[in-house]
C-alpha cells in the first residue's frame, strides 16, 4: 500500500470511530429491566420470583413455576397471593398452541340476587365486602392442580415444598407490608373472633413465620386438592365461615371445579394478543380498545400527550360502557363476544369522537352503574427454557379479601362476592339493565377485570404482560403494549411510564399524580376532560417480559411495588 493510501485509510477509520463515539455519546442510554438468557419470572415478591425461577432450574417447567411462584405468593403476599381466592391463567406453549384455565370463584349454592340488599332495596354497607357472606368459594387450589396434571413435570411436593419451607423458616417483612398490615388493622378485628398473626406488633425486617399455613400445605402436598375441597382443611374453613354466619357448606366445596376456556384472541397491526375470555372482562374490552385505535396513526403522537390520551380515553369510554351492559359469567348469559370486538362495530362505536371536544358518558349511554372493583390483585409473568410461557392474575378481591383469616389453617378467605352487581341498574334508553349480566346466582362466577397477556409478533413470542388494579388492569395492560410495539420502549421503560385511566362511569380520565406534562392535561381541561390526579391512586402494577430481538428475555417489574424479576 502507498503511503497516500495508508495515510487515506488512517483518515477514513478515524472519521468512521469519531462519528460512532459520537453517535455513542448522544445515545440515550436505554433503561432495560433484568436480562435473562433462558428463562424467568416476574412477580410481586422477590421471594417468589427466586422460587419459581428455582424450580425451571431443577429442569421444571413453566406450569410447574407456575404452582411453586402461586404457592409462594400465598405465603409472602397475603394481601394479594392466596389458596382462599381465584385466578386466571393463559398460557403458550412452544409450538404456539394457546389456551386459558378460569379457576375465578363463584357464588356459594345459596346466594340469591338480593342478598346484600335491606328490605328497602338498600345496599346493606359491607356485607359483601368484610366478613363471612363475602366470601366466594374459592378456585385457586383447585386450579394449581388442574395445571397439574394437564402440564407438569416435576414432583408436586417439589413444587409445593418451597412455600411450606417459606411458611415455616418466614418470611422478611418490608415497609410496605407494615404500611398494609396497620391500614387494615381495625378491618382483621372487626371480621375476626380472634387476633390474627398480621394484628400483631410488627415492624419492617421482622422475620414473620406462619406455621399454621405451612401445615395446610402440608396437608395438600400429602392428601392433594381433595384436602382443602374435603378434608381436614376445608372442615377447619367451613367451621369458621359458619361461626362468623356465612352461608357456604361442603356441597359448594364438592362442586367446584375450575374450567378450561378459549382465550380472546385478537390482531393489531402485525401482533396477535390472547387473553382471558369471560368471566373476565379483560380480553373484550382490551380487544374492543386496541381495534378501536387501531385505524388511527398512533404513533404520530407522543406517549402520554393530549391526543394520545385523548384517543385512548375515548376508545376506553366506550368499551367500558359495552363491558357494563354487556358481560357476566357467559354459563349464565348470552355475550355478544363476536360482535363486540368486530372491527365494523367499533367503527360506529368510535363515530361520534371528536379531536375538539370530549364525549360525554351520558352520550354514549344512559345507564347509571359505576364500574366498581377492588384494586388487590397480583399478576406474575413466566417464560421457561423450553420456550412456554404462563401469564397468571390472581387475587383476594380486596387487600387480604374479607379480612376473614381462618383460624389453624393460616390463611384469608377472598370478598370476591363484591364484583358481583350488588344492585343491578336501571333500564337504558335500548331497554338494556346495567349490570343485570352480572347480579348475584348461585354457582354464577363474578364478572372480573383481570387480564393475564400474551402477545405474539408474526406468531412468535413477544410479551408476557398482566396487572393488578381492579378495574384499571385492562387499561395499564393495554398501555404498556401499545408503549413497546408502538414505541419500541424496553419493557422497563414501559413499566416504568406514567399511567391513566377511564372506565365510562365515573366520567372522569384518572392520571397518576404528579407526572403528566401539564400542558397536555391544560389542553385536555380546555376539551371538556373532568381530571383526576388522587394522590393515593397507582394505575397498577405490572409485571411482564420482552422476548427481545436477541432471544434473551427482559424482566420489567413494576417500581410501585416490592416487585422482582429473576431470571437465568
Amino acid at each position: 500500500m502507498s503511503l497516500l493510501n495508508l495515510k487515506k485509510s488512517i483518515l477514513l477509520v478515524s472519521i468512521s470511530l469519531y462519528g460512532f463515539l459520537v453517535y455513542s455519546q448522544t445515545q440515550p442510554q436505554r433503561n432495560e429491566g433484568v436480562i435473562a438468557d433462558k428463562a424467568m419470572v416476574v412477580s410481586a415478591r422477590v421471594e417468589a420470583s427466586q422460587i419459581g425461577t428455582n424450580i425451571m432450574k431443577q429442569g421444571g417447567n413453566a406450569f410447574d413455576a407456575m404452582v411453586a411462584t402461586e404457592l409462594a405468593l400465598a405465603v409472602c403476599y397475603p394481601f394479594a397471593g392466596n389458596i382462599g381466592g381465584g385466578g386466571f391463567m393463559v398460557f403458550r406453549l412452544k409450538d404456539g398452541v394457546k389456551g386459558s384455565l378460569d379457576y375465578r370463584e363463584k357464588a356459594p349454592l345459596a346466594a340469591y340476587r338480593d342478598m346484600y340488599l335491606d328490605a328497602d332495596q338498600n345496599v346493606i354497607p359491607d356485607k359483601s365486602l368484610l366478613g363471612a357472606n363475602a366470601v366466594g368459594v374459592p378456585g385457586t387450589i383447585a386450579g394449581i392442580f388442574e395445571v397439574y396434571e394437564k402440564f407438569g413435570s416435576l414432583p408436586f411436593a417439589t413444587l409445593i415444598q418451597p412455600a411450606i419451607d417459606l411458611a415455616r423458616k418466614g418470611y422478611i417483612l418490608t415497609e410496605n407490608d407494615i404500611k398494609s398490615f396497620n391500614w387494615n388493622r381495625e378491618k382483621f378485628r372487626k371480621a375476626n373472633d380472634y387476633t390474627i398473626p398480621f394484628d400483631a406488633e410488627l415492624k419492617a425486617g421482622d422475620t414473620l413465620k406462619l406455621p399454621e399455613m405451612a401445615s395446610t400445605l402440608e396437608r395438600i402436598r400429602d392428601k392433594g386438592r381433595s384436602e382443602f375441597y374435603g378434608g381436614m382443611t376445608g372442615k377447619l374453613m367451613l367451621d369458621y365461615l359458619q361461626k362468623l354466619g356465612g352461608i357456604m357448606t361442603i356441597a359448594d366445596l364438592e362442586k367446584y371445579k375450575a374450567v378450561w376456556r378459549e382465550p380472546i384472541t385478537f390482531s393489531y397491526k402485525n401482533f396477535q394478543i390472547t387473553s382471558m375470555n369471560l368471566p373476565s372482562s379483560g380480553g373484550i374490552c382490551m380487544g374492543q380498545i386496541m381495534k378501536s385505535i387501531e385505524p388511527y396513526k398512533i404513533q404520530k403522537y407522543k406517549p402520554n400527550s393530549q391526543k394520545y390520551i385523548q384517543l385512548i380515553v375515548e376508545a376506553e369510554r366506550r368499551a367500558y360502557a359495552d363491558r357494563a351492559y354487556f358481560l357476566g359469567d357467559a354459563d349464565f348469559v348470552n355475550v355478544p363476544v363476536n360482535k363486540l370486538i368486530d372491527k365494523n362495530y367499533l367503527k360506529q362505536r368510535m363515530s361520534d369522537f371528536s379531536w375538539k371536544k370530549a364525549t360525554l358518558s351520558s352520550a354514549v349511554s344512559h345507564g347509571n352503574v359505576e364500574i366498581v372493583e377492588s384494586n388487590e390483585t397480583t399478576h406474575y409473568s413466566i417464560i421457561d427454557p423450553f420456550g412456554n410461557a404462563v401469564s397468571v392474575t390472581t387475587t383476594l378481591n380486596g387487600a387480604y379479601g374479607s379480612k376473614v383469616y381462618v383460624p389453624e389453617a393460616g390463611f384469608f378467605l377472598n370478598n370476591e362476592m363484591d364484583d358481583f352487581s350488588i344492585k343491578p341498574g336501571t333500564p337504558n334508553l335500548f331497554g338494556l339493565v346495567g349490570a343485570e349480566a352480572n347480579a348475584v346466582a348461585p354457582e354464577k362466577r363474578m364478572l372480573s377485570s383481570m387480564s393475564p397477556t400474551i402477545v405474539e409478533e408474526n406468531g412468535k413470542l413477544k410479551m408476557v404482560l398482566g396487572s393488578p388494579g381492579g378495574s384499571t388492569i385492562i387499561t395499564s395492560v393495554l398501555q404498556n403494549i401499545i408503549n413497546v410495539i408502538e414505541y419500541n420502549m424496553t419493557m422497563q421503560e414501559s413499566v416504568n411510564q406514567p399511567r391513566f385511566h377511564h372506565q365510562w362511569l365515573p366520567d372522569e380520565v384518572t392520571l397518576e399524580p404528579n407526572v403528566f406534562d401539564d400542558k397536555s392535561v391544560s389542553k385536555l381541561k380546555k376539551k371538556g376532560y373532568k381530571i383526576s390526579e388522587k394522590q393515593s391512586v397507582i394505575l397498577g402494577k405490572v409485571d411482564a417480559i420482552l422476548v427481545k430481538k436477541d432471544g434473551k428475555l427482559e424482566g420489567g417489574a413494576d417500581p410501585r411495588g416490592n416487585d422482582a424479576a429473576v431470571g437465568f
